[in-house]
């Protein structure tokens, strides 16, 4: 069975006073013996601090991006090898706000994939429709090409050590929820997707959901057959709600 995981994505929010807090009352507070793994991604500038922080909890440490280059000059970007360094194990790629804000395409979005792969990072790879997309019916043909462009590149056998992270931009921030049904579908979508490459490695990876998760919607989610666990945004600054997420993954 696919073990469920819930990851926290802080985004720019924080402090180190804030921080020490979050991870002092998730890690008091933590079940001793949990069902689903959990990693949270804090800004790049407090990933070290944090991973001291998280050091004796089971708690893992993820960062929200990397650089799709190696080494070299690059100002103001980190490289995988960097984010390994002070240790992470996960990294978020493709984030609808780094495709939307940044203007990521789908070819540097596979390369960051890579990147990470190579440094035995976890990449979580995130795909997703824009409303447009949504009310045009092209939701499948969006999420395919997402998908397939990092298949592609780095084959489907990257994917035995990866995450996919399904995250609707229209549902993120918005007030307007995707159903259950509705994600699901999606879910069973991208299984089937990398199935068509690879059967074993398809029922073995962890798709996410990440679109407005909160305590009171979670267990109805992960209900799902498909959906694995969560990619949490602004409920994972809060400690209470993000360990109720987490138990109703597990």
């Amino acid at each position: 069975m696919r073990r469920p995981i819930v990851v926290g994505n802080w985004k720019m929010h924080g402090s180190r006073a804030e921080n020490a807090r979050l991870i002092e009352h998730l890690s008091g507070s933590y079940p001793a013996d949990p069902a689903a793994d959990c990693a949270v991604c804090p800004p790049l500038v407090y990933l070290q601090e944090v991973g001291r922080m998280l050091r004796d909890t089971p708690i893992h440490l993820g960062a929200q991006n990397v650089c799709a280059e190696s080494q070299g000059a690059f100002t103001g970007e980190i490289s995988a090898a960097m984010l390994k360094d002070v240790g992470c194990e996960y990294v978020i790629v493709g984030h609808s706000e780094r495709r939307l804000l940044y203007r990521e395409s789908d070819q540097l979005v596979a390369r960051k994939f890579a990147a990470a792969h190579a440094k035995a990072l976890v990449p979580i790879l995130c795909v997703g429709e824009q409303l447009a997309d949504r009310e045009a019916d092209r939701t499948a043909e969006v999420v395919s090409r997402q998908l397939d462009v990092v298949l592609e590149l780095c084959g489907p056998e990257t994917l035995r050590h990866a995450l996919v992270a399904y995250e609707p931009v229209w549902a993120i921030g918005t007030g307007r929820n995707a159903s259950p049904e509705q994600v699901q579908e999606v879910h069973a979508l991208i299984r089937a997707r990398i199935g068509a490459r690879d059967a074993r490695i398809a029922s073995a990876t962890r798709i996410l959901y990440g679109g407005s998760v909160k305590a009171s919607n979670a267990a109805e989610l992960f209900a799902m057959p498909d959906v694995d666990g969560g990619l949490i945004g602004g409920a994972s600054l809060k400690g209470e709600e993000f360990l109720a997420i987490l138990a109703a993954a597990g």
